[in-house]
């Protein structure tokens, strides 16, 4: 378990790589992510759009008995008390969501706090904001929202990249020849229905990550 400087003593960090968002996949919010801790993805984030809370609890707490013990992290989407509960390592926050600063008082120092951006002016205001990442998107076309904020496009992902303080997630319509184009301007890729609808998604996430985890080595090389 990694320490941040000016962090709690055991704050978590999160490796690069392929960061796999739960939403109504095909296979089970289970099944699916008992495959991303066997594909060794760097972290898994429930994002919960039912109305139910006791199912949504009892999601969060059967996807952390999951990925307890392992180098999956799991994150819970929007939601403080259902993180807290369930005993995620941390939270994603909208920008429609509780401010990051409020956030963090509940949460406190040691979990993993990320918050979406859809374009630069966001993005700049994050740096000061008490947040572990940021994700920035949609870089293409997506269906995973009923309302999707505009296409940004790779060039603002670089953009981005320029001007934040924070690692970058990146999401929103990327495919597996999408992530091979992408670049090195994020820490990670996001994906949703790419995982969530495809027909063998372990084997789906295990070639994304590859793809990815391909472009990172290149450039350290």
């Amino acid at each position: 378990m990694n320490s941040i400087p000016g962090k709690g003593k055991f704050h978590l960090s999160l490796r690069p790589g392929l960061y796999l968002v739960l939403t109504e996949p095909r296979d089970g919010y289970e099944r699916v992510c008992e495959w991303a801790v066997e594909a060794g993805l760097p972290c898994v984030q429930l994002r919960y759009k039912g109305h139910d809370e006791r199912e949504h609890l009892d999601l969060a707490h059967k996807l952390r008995r999951i990925t307890a013990g392992t180098d999956t992290l799991f994150m819970v989407n929007d939601r403080p008390d259902i993180a807290l509960l369930s005993g995620a390592d941390g939270l994603h926050l909208g920008q429609h969501d509780l401010p990051a600063a409020e956030a963090r008082r509940l949460i406190g120092p040691d979990l993993l706090l990320g918050l979406s951006t859809h374009n630069l002016d966001q993005v700049a205001k994050a740096n000061d904001a008490p947040v572990d990442y940021i994700g920035f998107g949609p870089i293409y076309t997506t269906n995973s929202k009923t309302t999707p904020d505009p296409v940004v496009g790779p060039e603002a992902l670089k953009a981005a990249h320029a001007i934040s303080r924070h690692p970058i997630v990146a999401i929103g319509g990327l495919t597996i020849e999408r992530i091979a184009r992408l670049g090195t301007d994020a820490h990670n890729v996001a994906v949703i229905r790419a995982v969530c609808d495809a027909p063998e998604p372990l084997i789906a996430m295990q070639r994304m990550h590859a793809a990815y985890m391909a472009l990172l080595d290149n450039r350290i090389k």
